[in-house]
């Protein structure tokens, strides 16, 4: 993530996608809140790229809602996943 970001840029879209990834293995070693911080910069790293009503920012909402569920946090959780889906239904054609 740190080469990435010295290479690219700190708000180069592909070093968010870094950190989606690298977020996605710290929430599978259970570490949430290193899995959290990653999931919201790449979230607004995608949102400064491509603008909030991305599938991109979608598929970061959906991950962070699933680590926000994980935790119990569900009230928190689903207006992300609403959110998601708003984005996905606005953005892609009706048989995806």
């Amino acid at each position: 993530s740190e080469l990435g970001k010295k290479n690219l840029g700190s708000k180069h879209p592909d070093v968010a996608t870094t950190l989606h990834n690298l977020a996605s293995l710290y929430l599978a070693q259970g570490k949430g809140e290193e899995a959290k911080r990653r999931y919201e910069r790449a979230i607004e790293i995608w949102k400064k790229v491509y603008g909030p009503n991305h599938p991109h920012v979608a598929t970061g909402l959906l991950s962070l809602a699933r680590l926000l569920s994980f935790q119990g946090k569900f009230k928190k959780a689903l207006p992300l996943v609403q959110r998601a889906l708003d984005i996905y239904k606005a953005k892609l054609p009706p048989q995806h």
